[in-house]
């Protein structure tokens, strides 16, 4: 299932204080509104303050930051000890980290902490961003509209900055309805944008992540593939930086995307493709039936030859954003 919040769209933000209990869960009761927002961070010093900035002009004011550092060197951790001082208790949880384990796994280790303490909604926060001040409302609202036991994905679009926050565009559109097999050829959940309910977080919680595979792209593939709600929300969200640091960064322009793509060249998506087929097939009892037969098939097809392969290009919904994508993507599959 998906569905597209419209840029008019209305929220109702909550305002109510934040509880400020000592302790991380004590007299937390699951089901509440309040947002674990969850921050990783490795040498963010430069950028790191206005994101936490942005986190106090939020209008839902009902949520506790969740931070791993990934092994920084600069001043970030001296930044998050100050920022957590200045919340008070209850509103900012350290977890550890005893050594450096990469971008995914540091934010898919804080979703597992989070999710063991109970909480309905998490939503990911990169440390080089800005959100804007209706970000967590309009993922609330979004996420309060699917059924309960249901996981359900939200994610928005982003206005594309520099490293000094001036405005470059915005970023696509989503142009075809998000879901399953389509989340094998292209993530659109930018990580910085998602929000994910208790249901969800359970279902990643119990899947393992394959090497190399970015944790935005995983919770979007096992939601979809789990037949979850993916909310594509039409309404920028966040200010995303586009700066030299970027692990992976927003291509401003259709040329530009198409470029970088064909820089890339087949052989880094198809690798991508394959470990993340494989480790979905590795762990079907998470999937729909439908969902599990197409990951079958479809690896199959890339163990099989070129004439294997052009019968599983013609799965309903095995396209990417665009056609020109789309064409791209077909003729990489095709050659392996």
């Amino acid at each position: 299932m998906s569905q597209q919040l419209s840029p008019g769209a209305k929220v109702r933000p909550d305002r109510r204080e934040p509880s400020c209990r000592p302790g991380i869960v004590t007299g937390f009761r699951a089901g509440e509104e309040r947002v674990a927002v969850l921050l990783s961070t490795h040498n963010g010093a430069p950028f790191l303050e206005a994101q936490l900035r942005s986190l106090l002009a939020q209008t839902h004011r009902d949520w506790v930051l969740y931070w791993r550092d990934d092994g920084s060197s600069d001043d970030t951790q001296r930044l998050a000890a100050e920022f957590a001082a200045e919340l008070g208790a209850g509103r900012f949880v350290t977890v550890p980290g005893e050594r450096r384990v990469g971008t995914a796994a540091s934010f898919l280790t804080l979703l597992r902490v989070a999710h063991a303490d109970g909480h309905a909604i998490m939503a990911f926060a990169d440390q080089d961003d800005v959100w804007l001040p209706e970000k967590l409302a309009r993922g609330v609202a979004g996420l309060a509209a699917s059924r309960r036991e249901t996981p359900a994905l939200y994610c928005a679009r982003q206005l594309l900055v520099d490293a000094d926050l001036r405005r470059l565009a915005v970023s696509f559109p989503f142009r075809r309805r998000p879901g399953f097999p389509a989340a094998l050829t292209q993530n659109i959940a930018t990580g910085c944008t998602i929000m994910l309910n208790r249901p969800a977080a359970a279902l990643l919680c119990a899947s393992r992540a394959p090497a190399g595979c970015m944790h935005d792209w995983w919770c979007y593939l096992l939601v979809a593939g789990a037949g979850g709600h993916i909310l594509a929300d039409r309404e920028p969200v966040v200010l995303y930086r586009q700066h030299d640091r970027n692990l992976i960064g927003a291509a401003a322009g259709r040329t530009r995307r198409a470029l970088a793509a064909l820089r890339r060249g087949p052989s880094a998506f198809m690798t991508v493709l394959r470990q993340n087929v494989a480790a979905l097939e590795a762990q079907a009892d998470l999937l729909t039936p439908s969902a599990r037969e197409e990951v079958v098939r479809i690896a199959h097809a890339l163990r099989a030859g070129p004439w294997r392969r052009v019968t599983v290009l013609r799965l309903p919904g095995f396209v990417r954003q665009t056609r020109l994508e789309t064409a791209l993507f077909r003729v990489w599959f095709m050659l392996g």
